[in-house]
């Protein structure tokens, strides 16, 4: 397990690389708020929107998860911590005042930076002016 990315993932990679080329600028792997240990895959702290892209085994992908044969009732254990994990998060994050957007790792990229473009859209033009 130690050997597996946690970052940096190539479809994280490519998200970030339309995310920029659209003009979008962001923070990487900031800890989430009450939870240290955790971060953010890639959060727009002044909007408040924290995104995730979750890996399909790691994450528990009802489309792509699997379940190892090996050692099945540790690794059920360790992948029902994991996403009851994620929930614990968003579910902290949400209560203090973010938006939390989840895309799988199978996701089209592209589609995953529209959504997320769509979503920095609507905030900020229903954020209160500076002026």
């Amino acid at each position: 397990m130690s050997r597996q990315v946690s970052r940096d993932t190539s479809p994280e990679l490519a998200v970030r690389r339309l995310l920029h080329a659209s003009g979008q600028r962001y923070r990487l792997h900031r800890p989430v708020p009450g939870h240290p240990r955790r971060t953010i895959d890639i959060a727009f702290p002044g909007l408040k929107i924290a995104v995730f892209l979750d890996g399909c085994f790691w994450h528990g992908c009802p489309e792509h998860a699997t379940q190892p044969k090996a050692n099945a009732q540790w690794w059920r254990v360790k992948l029902d911590r994991n996403i009851a994990r994620d929930a614990e998060t968003s579910k902290s994050l949400t209560e203090a005042g973010w938006t939390v957007l989840r895309f799988w790792e199978h996701e089209d990229p592209a589609d995953v930076a529209a959504r997320i473009a769509e979503v920095t859209r609507e905030r900020r033009s229903s954020a209160p002016s500076r002026h």
